[in-house]
């Protein structure tokens, strides 16, 4: 930066330069080389800044060309050229094409180049710098000046617009004054200082986690939570619900407000634990609280999360899991901790496009994972969790050396053959990575059985495979029965289960079958079970991770927060 202001400075001829190496001159040796150079340096500009005083520069230009071609070309262009010379000084060039150049630089280059001279303080004021800032920076992508001030509507959760007439109390404490904003003062005070929280976060709720997004809408920054859809639906899109706002409630201050309950916006705060993590607070707790008290919370939460009542569920079991998440969530609703995620990295190689995915989980309804490519492994990593399975752990690891090739319809029916294929795969597996040391003898068997297809040094074949015939085996519960008939290819793969309190962890075989780009399911061989996953197709911005290690990194501290 100190670079950038010393060669605008040079380029505008302003700043101490100029008189600081006229004194350095006049107190050296007159001989001296360097003086010679600089001296022809000063002649030039002052002959340049002759030319620019005299009334007729181009009757000048004229008359100088009998002097040679040298000084025709140096001072005016070619010797066929009668129009003006070139610009000397970075400042001779027209403001519109100034506001262009600095409009390129990063916002938070522009309050130093601002120091170098008034002129470029003043161009440095234009709307459309901080415009493009705003929007190439943080992808705000509405006018200040005619957009709506409520962002996006959620059950007139936002604050909306009202006629300007109107002095109620009430809306005037509401509306803030956006008349008088610019981009500049929302670089300044509003994105730029809580630029660190945009992105993908997952909360610290004990075993539950979640799945918050941090995105500028607008005018606002906006915290939404990314909720599944209502079990069994796993193929609907995710729901959300904001959880805090940021906004610029004067014109050089922003405001952080809890959007939690359902008495409207109130006075929250955001501090930064540490790199990667932050937390929220609300001050007011009291407009998360309902007129009929707990029950009447209760059964709000019921309907949202669930999409029905407790006396539609009938399993037992079911309304006990639902009834202890709702008294150990609702512990959380006045302070939260937010840990830092990435989306995975995405490879030619990769078997599909990796991310994050909806997916089945019996009674405990649907939950997130986060499906990633490690060379020949695929993993899909909890973000929601169940007392069972908490999030952040590896609920799903796939053998991409281990494809499975299906039988006919008729006897993919039996899960008695089912399960002798996949163990069959298993125990080879296991076998290889148990005794690398065993006889050759028992390595050759284990590669000569007739459980699975030899798969090929590489793992997958390339080339896109044939769709086969799928059915489900008789016996295993589907949460939902509507699920593709044809799949691409199947794979062996592991899934872990736990008892109540993640107690037992134990990997158990499984099959992994992939329907199409954006749904795949898994055969739990132990539980008898099927869970189908669907891709979440919203656009998640500012959440890539920086390099496959970090990505890494981030996956075994989300195993560690819930060990």
């Amino acid at each position: 930066m100190l670079l950038q202001m010393a060669v605008c400075a040079r380029l505008c001829g302003v700043g101490q330069s100029r008189r600081c190496r006229r004194r350095q001159r006049h107190s050296q040796d007159q001989n001296s080389d360097s003086e010679v150079d600089m001296d022809e340096e000063e002649e030039e500009e002052r002959v340049v800044g002759k030319m620019k005083d005299e009334p007729n520069g181009s009757s000048s230009c004229q008359n100088r060309r009998g002097a040679g071609p040298s000084a025709a070309g140096g001072l005016c262009g070619s010797a066929g050229s009668a129009g003006p010379p070139h610009p000397q000084s970075l400042l001779d060039l027209p403001p519109e094409l100034l506001v262009q150049i600095f409009s390129s630089l990063p916002g938070t280059a522009l309050p130093n180049l601002a120091l170098v001279c008034k002129k470029i303080r003043q161009i440095l004021n234009t709307e459309t710098i901080w415009r493009r800032r705003c929007t190439e920076e943080f992808g705000m992508r509405d006018d200040l000046r005619k957009m709506e001030t409520v962002g996006m509507s959620s059950r007139d959760l936002y604050v909306k617009r009202v006629n300007p007439q109107v002095k109620s109390g009430r809306f005037m404490k509401l509306l803030p004054d956006y008349e008088h904003m610019d981009y500049r003062d929302v670089y300044t005070h509003l994105l730029h200082p809580y630029r660190h929280i945009l992105g993908l976060w997952q909360p610290d709720i004990g075993p539950y986690g979640g799945l918050l997004n941090v995105v500028v809408d607008g005018l606002f920054i906006i915290g939404w939570m990314y909720l599944p859809p209502h079990d069994p639906r796993v193929e609907d899109p995710m729901r959300r619900r904001p959880l805090f706002r940021i906004h610029m409630w004067e014109k050089n201050k922003a405001t952080v407000e809890c959007m939690y309950g359902h008495k409207g916006p109130h006075k929250g705060d955001i501090q930064t634990v540490k790199k990667d993590e932050f937390s929220t607070k609300c001050n007011q707790t009291d407009h998360h609280r309902m007129p009929g008290g707990r029950q009447e919370e209760f059964r709000t939460w019921l309907e949202e999360e669930w999409g029905r009542t407790l006396e539609d569920i009938f399993h037992e079991h079911m309304q006990e899991l639902i009834l202890m998440k709702f008294i150990y969530t609702s512990q959380y609703d006045n302070c939260l901790t937010y840990r830092r995620i990435y989306l995975p990295p995405c490879l030619p190689s990769d078997l599909l496009q990796p991310g994050l995915f909806k997916g089945t989980y019996g009674s405990h309804g649907l939950e997130i994972i986060m499906l990633s490519f490690h060379g020949s492994k695929a993993k899909a990593t909890k973000l929601t969790g169940d007392p069972n399975v908490p999030a952040g752990q590896l609920t799903l690891e796939i053998d991409l050396n281990r494809p499975v090739r299906l039988p006919d319809l008729e006897t993919q029916r039996n899960m008695e053959e089912l399960s002798r294929l996949v163990r069959g795969v298993h125990e080879e597996t296991q076998g290889s990575s148990q005794g690398r040391d065993a006889p050759a003898e028992a390595a050759e068997g284990a590669e000569g059985s007739d459980s699975a297809p030899p798969a090929g040094a590489e793992g997958v074949e390339p080339g896109e495979p044939e769709p086969q015939p799928f059915v489900l085996p008789l016996g295993v519960m589907a949460r939902n029965e509507v699920y593709p008939r044809t799949c691409k290819m199947c794979f062996y793969g592991t899934g872990l289960i736990a008892g109540h309190g993640f107690t037992s962890p134990e990997r158990t075989p499984g099959l992994f079958v992939l329907f199409d780009g954006d749904r795949f399911g898994f055969i739990w061989l132990e539980l008898k079970s099927f869970s189908l996953y669907s891709r979440l197709s919203d656009q998640l911005t500012h959440a890539q991770a920086p390099s496959m290690q970090r990505f890494e990194a981030m996956l075994r501290n989300m195993q560690s927060w819930t060990s």
